[in-house]
């Protein structure tokens, strides 16, 4: 309820007051919060699913200050910390839209030091979990309201699979483990690599099978594996190949 009463002043702030208190608008020189808008105008119903994702009560936002709340009072932990820096690109990523197309946006995150913490980790994975689900919600009732600008769109599916394929995930794995996760709990995956051919000469010999190395995350989704592999040749020397295989779980 706090989250959306501080949406419901925020929009009326955008729409009366425009350019004042705060607000970046297309009104600024070039180079300072602005680049130049597209042709296509935009509807108000796109302005508005814009304005929502940014700071609406289930948008980058909201999720910025709850995550930062949650640091606060238990620490640089897992998965919060990650998933804080991820909100901060969504936050980025959604500004630039909203500069593009000249629409009025608050600089300052309304929601920053008024939302408190839940009262364990215990629940603030759990809460995490619900804030996961409802931001895919609405981006899901978002992406209908700007189908008429590809570019946007293609925003709000990244934003989208960001939060269903990485966040939730991890909540999900903080939950089932008292609310926190280790730096390496997070989606990666398996290394496999082949070795390459060891040369002497005018001798070529075959190399070895390496198999993948770590494939751990970071947070909710670094993983990177390695694959180490020999090959020996025959002849007057060996050769040796090496073989690199990585996994990579995260887009943001």
């Amino acid at each position: 309820m706090k989250k959306s009463l501080i949406f419901m002043a925020l929009a009326a702030g955008v729409l009366v007051l425009g350019a004042g208190f705060g607000f970046a608008n297309k009104g600024q020189k070039p180079g300072a919060e602005n680049v130049a808008t597209t042709s296509l105008p935009l509807s108000e119903e796109a302005r508005d699913a814009l304005l929502e994702a940014l700071a609406g009560p289930e948008g980058e936002y909201a999720a910025y200050a709850t995550y930062t709340a949650i640091i606060e009072k238990f620490g640089n932990v897992e998965p919060y910390a990650s998933i804080r820096r991820a909100e901060a690109n969504h936050i980025k990523a959604l500004q630039r839209q909203l500069e593009r197309y000249g629409v009025p946006y608050p600089k300052e995150n309304p929601y920053m030091g008024k939302i408190s913490a839940p009262s364990s980790l215990l629940e603030a994975a759990r809460a995490g979990v619900e804030g996961e689900i409802a931001n895919v919600e609405m981006y899901d009732r978002l992406i209908k309201a700007v189908s008429d600008y590809p570019d946007l769109v293609r925003v709000f599916k990244r934003l989208r699979a960001a939060s269903l394929e990485r966040h939730l995930p991890a909540f999900k794995r903080a939950l089932e483990n008292g609310g926190t996760i280790t730096k390496g709990d997070g989606p990666g995956g398996g290394g496999k690599g082949k070795g390459g051919k060891g040369k002497h000469g005018d001798k070529d010999s075959d190399g070895g099978k390496g198999r993948g190395g770590h494939g751990g995350g970071h947070g909710h989704g670094h993983g990177g594996g390695n694959g180490h592999g020999h090959g020996h040749g025959g002849g007057h020397g060996g050769g040796n190949g090496g073989g690199n295989g990585g996994g990579h779980g995260r887009s943001h």
